[in-house]
């Protein structure tokens, strides 16, 4: 068994990041948005550091849970998460804005979905 309290603590810092990154993406339509202004450059760079912190997170859940919780919600692309950390850490100069849309606009959603139906399924509450 796993330690319920820090469960429920990293899948809240993993609800905290998504909603930053949807007030952050509330006025980008699009990839290119982004490179219209100083602003929304710095939009980018804040959405990327919230998505290095959901990767970490999600790693650190893997972890405490022994690798034993994620393998039950295949509805969502972990490893793909975890990665995405992996590259906006590593290689950040590479960074490409169209594929930091499309995660925000199709997987953050997801990821708030299957995250509230863990807290759910695993009879934990979210102080969120």
């Amino acid at each position: 068994m796993y330690n319920r309290e820090l469960v429920v603590e990293i899948l809240n810092q993993i609800l905290t990041s998504v909603s930053r990154i949807e007030r952050r993406m509330k006025t980008i339509r699009s990839a290119t948005d982004f490179l219209r202004s100083e602003r929304n450059l710095e939009k980018l760079d804040s959405i990327c550091m919230q998505l290095i912190a959901l990767g970490e997170s999600i790693k650190n859940l893997d972890k405490v849970t022994k690798k034993t919780l994620l393998k039950n919600y295949t509805e969502f692309g972990w490893k793909k998460a975890m990665g995405m950390r992996d590259v906006l850490s590593h290689h950040y100069f590479d960074l490409n804005n169209d594929i930091v849309f499309e995660v925000c606009v199709n997987e953050i959603p997801k990821l708030k979905k299957i995250i509230k139906k863990i807290l759910t399924e695993e009879n934990v509450s979210s102080a969120l």
